[in-house]
């Protein structure tokens, strides 16, 4: 009996000590459009070990037509916080990290019209809210910025919608401003991919595997950056 009890007793402090040493990996979900979707297995994958990845998922249904965001793809920002509220209200996730973008799908532009999908005013509403939504569930979020449009080339290849880098940039602007005035940090991705060549470029707005693969490094990088820089600081606060 009494070897018995030792035994229990050397395992229960194996385990303490186990989970002393082996803290748990930070878990981050991403909410993106299909650039994230392209992306992911790539930030899977260098993030493997040293982060517990998941991201809004499907059975496959965005794949079939990446310019309709349904499943898997975000969508635009008023379809973020949709998700996103419903997300946090029934989840059993609880994620550390939330790494957000909506953009491409809110300057869509109807050719006739002109009006885009989202208007300015709107977007920064959903933004203003998205982050509100994260920072009050008590949680860490990054936004990570829109990826270039070229305009000649996606506007030539008459898909039922135009997109102008100029309105890229000044949603990525308004989303910037509002994450620097709530303490967001924000992946730079649209200045990393605006160096691809224009043969990056597999049709009128995504990008081709050896592409996708250097984004989903980049975003990786900046993740592990993140943690380090947050643990120095959770260290001095304790101190």
């Amino acid at each position: 009996m009494k070897t018995n009890r030792n035994i229990a007793i050397l395992v229960l402090l194996m385990i303490a000590f186990s989970s002393f040493h082996c803290p748990k990996k930070p878990a981050i979900f991403v909410i993106g459009d299909s650039i994230s979707i392209q992306y992911g297995p790539y930030l899977k994958k260098y993030t493997a070990g040293k982060f517990d990845y998941d991201r809004k998922r499907d059975q496959g249904e965005a794949m079939k037509n990446l310019d309709n965001p349904v499943g898997a793809n975000g969508g635009n920002s008023r379809m973020v916080v949709e998700y996103l509220t419903e997300f946090l209200h029934n989840d059993t996730l609880k994620p550390d990290i939330f790494l957000i973008n909506c953009g491409l799908h809110d300057i869509k532009t109807n050719p006739k019209t002109g009006e885009k999908d989202i208007p300015e005013e709107e977007y920064t509403h959903n933004i203003e809210k998205i982050i509100k939504l994260v920072l009050q569930a008590g949680r860490q979020m990054i936004w990570i910025q829109s990826t270039p449009v070229n305009d000649s080339i996606h506007n030539s290849k008459r898909i039922g919608f135009y997109r102008y880098n100029q309105d890229a940039l000044r949603y990525n602007a308004i989303a910037d401003s509002l994450c620097r005035e709530n303490g967001v940090s924000v992946i730079d991705l649209y200045a990393f991919s605006e160096k691809f060549p224009l043969e990056a470029y597999q049709d009128h707005v995504h990008y081709a595997e050896k592409y996708r693969e250097l984004q989903g490094a980049y975003i990786a990088g900046f993740l592990e950056h993140f943690i380090t820089i947050s643990n120095e600081k959770n260290k001095t606060i304790r101190k």
